[in-house]
């Protein structure tokens, strides 16, 4: 190799790495909104199926006077509020435990954030009764939609980190990534 094609593989991995970051915060954004609103449509189906008595609409009552909120409209603009709230999420899984490998942390995630929603910020919602209103139908599988979360933003987060931590030794160490 001459010193003008070693010049631009330099060139093209300083681009690559500057890339990087960018590129893995977009997937945290990313994989934040799949996250909330497909596990919010998910929760939809589950209030139309009668396997849970809370519907994403629920986000819009506190705050939002009008009757459409409990129509299709308020069900469509819910989830992709509770999108944009998966990316705050995923954001936060990113900054503190982006570094665990595996599973189980993405699990524990997900029960946390379930326990903040029905423990921490059921009062802000009145039409949402008290954990121990709610039927057992509906906790298990509100409580099976946010392990399903936290499973997905935490392995997908560290799963990714991880392969970008894995290609930049591969490149200290002069291996090629390919």
């Amino acid at each position: 190799m001459d010193h003008e094609e070693k010049k631009a593989v330099s060139i093209n991995r300083e681009k690559d790495q500057r890339g990087k970051p960018n590129l893995i915060l977009g997937r945290v954004v990313l994989t934040g909104f799949i996250g909330g609103a497909g596990l919010s449509l998910i929760g939809y189906l589950f209030s139309l199926f009668r396997f849970s008595e809370i519907s994403p609409n629920m986000l819009l009552q506190p705050f939002i006077l009008g009757d459409w909120k409990n129509k299709l409209m308020g069900t469509f603009i819910s989830i992709i509020i509770i999108g944009v709230l998966g990316i705050g999420a995923a954001l936060l899984y990113y900054l503190f435990f982006r570094r665990i490998k595996g599973m189980w942390a993405g699990l524990i995630y997900g029960v946390m954030l379930w326990a903040i929603v029905f423990f921490l910020f059921n009062p802000l919602f009145p039409e949402l009764a008290s954990i121990n209103e709610l039927k057992s139908e509906t906790l298990i599988s509100s409580f099976c939609l946010y392990l399903l979360f936290g499973l997905f933003v935490g392995y997908s987060i560290s799963f990714d980190y991880n392969e970008l931590n894995s290609e930049k030794l591969k490149r200290a160490l002069g291996q090629s990534s390919e």
